[in-house]
């Protein structure tokens, strides 16, 4: 097969779909990889590294998209790179397509089989493409936070841990998963006061017995959430539901009630956020104030330590890319119900249901369009 890598171009994104490591899996199998000049360059994975590994270097995108079979991408398809899909080519990245109805649309009109890191399942029930990336930026939301908490960001100017004789800040986590877990290890860690709300007692209860004392845990409803995010220095938003729309736990009343100086850091900005008040930023601008409170809404968080995740995200993805290339999409997917899951746009159809009830669209599963 002809695997294509193109340079990511979304604002501030430095991660790439493939690693040189994973290339020279994929070309010692007898499979061609073609990579866009400095595609990694900006995590220090040169051209030379990549045609080390086997890989041809093409200058430009276009002959990347117009040469390869599959495209390994990272972030989802920006319109220009949507035009450049052909009929019947794999697309393999990150889509977050439930918010996105003009994405979608794109790639149903494009005739492309596109297939969604962030809704491919493993046999526990977990989403191993995503997960990596949750760590990366539940970790990354407490630095995040910590940052805007700062005076001179806007912030409240009150340090998570606080000191001697000072009480440590309030985080309040939304949502007991990867995300989550991650963020609530990295504040404990600071020494703040931490408290996790979600729905699922099974979850609080393992949660509890990972952390013990130094973690609060509460069940999550709304009278819970009013209260606890009233009273927080940073509010972490870590709720998902597997390719779907994130609930809008936040309510602009709450956000009206929150400290002055507060922050909200939005992880689930990529499937719309959590909050009423939530609307996707930048790297290069990544926070906004509504209502005196400091919003941080980075719809790709973890491309701002674009080398870790870069790592992280191969680790997971190779073992499907690996099996996409060998077997081709149709049969791989045919072969595997994990990555069946993952089956979000099938040739000008649409195949998940949660995108198809967020945006009001007709839908066939997975199953019948591929004719199992």
């Amino acid at each position: 097969m002809r695997i294509g890598v193109p340079k990511e171009i979304k604002n501030h994104e430095y991660r790439v779909g493939m690693t040189p490591a994973a290339v020279r899996e994929l070309t010692a199998r007898g499979h061609e990889v073609f990579v866009e000049t400095k595609a990694g360059d900006g995590i220090d994975l040169t051209d030379e590294l990549y045609a080390k590994a086997g890989a041809k270097i093409l200058p430009t995108a276009e002959e990347v998209f117009g040469v390869a079979d599959m495209i390994v991408k990272v972030k989802e398809p920006q319109p220009v790179e949507i035009a450049r899909l052909k009929k019947g080519q794999t697309l393999f990245t990150y889509l977050h397509l439930a918010p996105d109805p003009e994405q979608t649309k794109g790639l149903l009109a494009s005739g492309a089989v596109c297939i969604a890191y962030e809704t491919v399942t493993d046999n526990r029930g977990g989403l191993p493409l995503l997960a990596p990336m949750s760590e990366v930026a539940g970790r990354m939301s407490i630095q995040a936070g910590a940052h805007c908490l700062e005076k001179a960001q806007g912030g409240r100017g009150v340090l998570l841990g606080g000191v001697p004789g000072v009480p440590a800040a309030k985080v309040v986590v939304l949502g007991g998963g990867v995300v989550g877990t991650n963020a609530a290890r990295m504040a404990m860690g600071l020494e703040a006061h931490v408290i996790v709300l979600d729905v699922s007692l099974n979850r609080l209860k393992e949660l509890d017995e990972q952390f013990g004392s130094r973690l609060h845990t509460l069940y999550s409803t709304m009278d819970a959430i009013e209260e606890q995010v009233a009273s927080a220095d940073l509010v972490i938003g870590g709720v998902l539901l597997p390719g779907a729309a994130a609930p809008k736990l936040i309510t602009e009343a709450m956000v009206r009630q929150m400290k002055k100086g507060s922050v909200i850091v939005d992880v689930a900005i990529d499937q719309g956020g959590c909050a009423e008040t939530s609307h996707a930023t930048t790297h290069a601008d990544p926070t906004y104030r509504v209502h005196d409170v400091v919003h941080y809404a980075v719809a790709n968080m973890p491309g701002g330590v674009a080398r870790t995740s870069t790592f992280a995200l191969n680790n997971a993805t190779l073992p499907f890319t690996i099996a996409l290339a060998e077997q081709g999409a149709e049969a791989a997917m045919k072969a595997n119900a994990h990555l069946r899951h993952g089956l979000n746009v099938y040739r000008g159809t649409l195949t998940y249901g949660a995108v198809a009830a967020a945006q009001k669209l007709a839908f066939e599963p997975a199953e019948k369009v591929l004719g199992l």
